[in-house]
């Protein structure tokens, strides 16, 4: 399985950017999918996950009502629109694809399938 994300770049606060994650060798369709970010020296947080079965979605407090996780499964592709970007989003954006509990589709340590990351700058 090979997870690649795109779309990061740099911003002014309050801009909006949208990262895409394109999924190969395996199917979305009965994955929970999640969004990560990573500063150095920082545990890699989640930010938000969607389950591809259409059993819902749910975000991290910081990123509520600014962020918005969706999925194509015909384009095997899981995508994270941010807008009111803040300095403190800040950091290496990565995908998470596995089949995760509920309880534990924001920890990292639960997903085994990752993406090399796209750099987000606020500044």
């Amino acid at each position: 399985v090979q997870l690649v994300e795109s779309g990061g770049g740099s911003v002014q606060p309050g801009g909006s950017l949208t990262l895409s994650c394109v999924v190969s060798g395996a199917t979305i369709s009965r994955a929970c999918m999640g969004w990560f970010r990573q500063v150095p020296g920082k545990e890699r947080e989640g930010v938000a996950w969607i389950d591809t079965r259409g059993r819902g979605s749910r975000y991290d407090d910081s990123v509520k009502g600014r962020f918005a996780i969706s999925h194509d499964s015909a384009e095997n592709t899981v995508y994270l629109e941010m807008n009111s970007l803040k300095a403190e989003d800040t950091a290496m954006y990565y995908c998470a694809a596995d089949r995760v509990p509920a309880t534990r589709r924001l920890l990292a340590r639960a997903y085994n399938h990752w993406g090399q990351g796209t750099q987000v700058t606020v500044s």
